[in-house]
């Protein structure tokens, strides 16, 4: 093998205001870590930016198979970042599955890497290629770099004592160090991961994928393949502490905050769940802060559980999908009879049943808002993005302890897996977070409500004087004894919907972004279509179309102004990754013309899907 090698001076950089890269291989490649390494580094290097992992639900799908393609994009700028990225300008391909699943998303002209050791011809039988694509006319339409990343991987280390096989696995380092290169990503970060984590388990392992990293940034300044190097200015940013997160990490980290803000202790009794079970893992390591963690035998009693934390006087929260969700409706119902504050994360994927495990949906709307049997209302709030999951499930701590009602927070897998620049706040700059433990006995009724918010005393078991029953029979009102009386039900049922509705006092007016005051059309959205929305619409208001934007947080109860919004423009589209749930919502409550735009392929809304929306309702070219 020769490489032709020029000198870093003969090189030619160019200045970018943002780039898509996407890789892709075996789940076994590391792709997942390539990903978030590279996002790391993007973080540190001062750029916006906003990822999307995207992997098969099986642990280890058949080696070079199309099931088994992993991916990881991130799309990072100088400028504001709302998505991943429509169309990669770069794919770094592990294997022929890669390429054969991953091609179509590359934009035209865009740069394709690809590791030729891995088109061997059973690779190439094994998805369906006829001929080899490195090798006939099929990729003309792209800039390909034919890199053999097993062969120079191999020849880095090979007087390293380390087995041929996982040598081979150490391949995305050789990658991630070209990438390194070619955008002037910083790799101090990657190098202490590399010391900490691998090194520190073995330090031959470690030694080797040290040196891949550098050989592979080497290979990218030297090897003539590769002419040019991009620089993506750093990002103009409001000043503060900022950090990487996912939205799992944020939204245990919203509930830390919450323990802390509040002065109780959080309980999570949880199952594990794709992909809730991260929000477990890292709560689990919170135990300075009062957190207890608890994995159940199942679902139902990671609920009860929690229900039962609550009832001794902390804040009992627990977290599932979809699936999980579902055999925890019957638990909570007893948390909305009983009225104790109770969180419930709920992570959404494709469904239904096991579904797509690893893929993203908002399908579980209703039910959230109605999956209990009864007449069992609960809030409902819901994160827009990784970093917001921090503030969500802060807020709906605060609302489940102010009106001693269960609440569910709902996010998806994009949130979940997605990661952004955090701005990190000050606790003394979070929202005031107050509880009241009942303690006099005094006029005591374990029913009794509070004016404004309708909630009952929340009564420490123990505390003198304060005894009384609680259970999933029907209270009695104020006295809370077991009451089959049907007008006492009546009341009952809608003192506590009554409850649940005055959160509304609570949720702040829908704000506008756009023509506030009407226009041709306003998106509304919820949830993790934020980004795909805010980046359409700017691009529709730049062309000088009347769109605006209007996204919900709360989806029960609704702001309190939100009819009136609607009504002031002439259409009104709501675009969902479900088959119509909010619009259906809308237009039974608020009787408008809201048009639905759906889709179930367990992926993100594009931003050039929507602008194509966009013009057909408003009927431009």
């Amino acid at each position: 093998m020769s490489i032709t090698a020029i000198t870093p001076s003969e090189k030619r950089r160019q200045e970018i205001p943002h780039v898509t890269i996407r890789f892709v291989g075996d789940s076994g490649d590391g792709i997942q870590l390539s990903g978030d390494q590279f996002t790391s580094a993007t973080a540190v290097a001062g750029n916006e930016l906003a990822t999307l992992p995207d992997f098969p639900a099986e642990i280890r799908a058949p080696a070079g198979s199309l099931a088994g393609v992993s991916g990881f994009q991130i799309q990072f700028a100088s400028h504001e970042v709302y998505t991943p990225g429509d169309q990669p300008d770069v794919l770094v391909c592990m294997n022929p599955a890669g390429l054969k699943t991953n091609l179509k998303l590359l934009r035209p002209g865009g740069i394709l890497i690809v590791n030729t050791d891995a088109f061997s011809e059973s690779n190439l039988r094994k998805v369906g290629y006829a001929t080899n694509p490195l090798e006939d006319d099929s990729l003309a339409d792209w800039t390909v770099h034919k890199v053999p990343l097993e062969t120079l991987t191999l020849e880095c280390i090979k007087d390293l004592d380390v087995p041929t096989r996982t040598g081979r696995m150490a391949k995305n380092f050789f990658a991630l160090g070209i990438m390194y290169w070619m955008y002037n990503r910083p790799m101090d970060e990657t190098l202490t991961y590399i010391d900490k984590r691998i090194g520190g388990k073995n330090a031959t392992l470690g030694e080797a994928n040290r040196r891949l990293l550098l050989a592979g940034h080497a290979y990218g300044e030297t090897c003539e393949m590769f002419p040019v190097n991009f620089t993506v200015p750093q990002a103009k940013i409001a000043p503060g502490t900022y950090r990487n997160i996912r939205g799992n990490e944020a939204l245990a980290l919203g509930l830390v905050a919450a323990g802390v803000k509040s002065g109780l202790d959080v309980f999570l009794g949880a199952y594990p769940i794709t992909p809730a079970s991260d929000v477990l893992h890292q709560l689990s390591g919170y135990k300075e802060f009062g957190i207890r963690t608890f994995q159940a035998e199942d679902e139902i009693a990671g609920i009860c559980s929690a229900i039962g934390a609550s009832y001794g006087g902390a804040l009992g929260v627990t977290l599932s999908s979809g699936p999980g969700i579902a055999l925890k409706q019957e638990a909570m119902g007893l948390a909305h009879m009983v009225e104790l504050p109770l969180v419930i994360c709920n992570i959404q994927r494709g469904g239904p049943s096991t579904g797509l495990p690893t893929k993203t949906e908002q399908a579980d709307l209703m039910q959230a808002i109605y999956g209990r049997n009864g007449e069992a209302p609960i809030p409902v709030i819901a994160a827009q993005s990784p970093s917001d999951a921090f503030m969500a499930a802060y807020e709906a701590c605060r609302i489940a302890t102010k009106y001693m009602t269960p609440v569910m927070l709902l996010s998806d897998g994009y949130i979940a897996n997605g990661a952004e620049p955090w701005s990190i706040p000050r606790t003394e700059d979070l929202p005031a977070f107050s509880h009241h433990f009942q303690t006099s006995a005094e006029g005591f009724q374990p029913y009794g409500r509070d004016e404004q918010t309708l909630s009952r005393p929340w009564v420490r078991p123990g505390t003198p004087g304060l005894e009384h029953r609680i259970g999933g029979i029907e209270k009695a009102h104020l006295s809370g004894n077991i009451s089959y009386d049907p007008q006492n039900h009546d009341f009952m049922c809608r003192m506590r919907a009554e409850k649940v509705q005055r959160v509304q006092q609570d949720i702040a007016p829908t704000v506008v972004n756009g023509d506030a005051d009407g226009g041709d059309l306003l998106i509304l959205g919820w949830g993790s279509t934020y980004g795909s929305i805010t980046a359409a619409v700017q691009w529709a208001r730049g062309s000088g179309l009347s769109v605006s934007h209007a996204h919900l947080r709360w989806l029960n109860p609704l702001p309190a102004n939100l009819g009136e919004v609607l009504r002031r423009y002439k259409r009104v589209m709501v675009p969902e990754i479900n088959l119509g749930q909010l619009v259906h919502l809308v237009r039974s409550k608020y009787l408008v013309d809201a048009r639905p735009l759906n889709q179930v392929r367990g992926q993100p809304f594009s931003v050039g899907e929507l602008v194509k929306a966009i013009k057909q309702m408003l009927e431009v070219a």
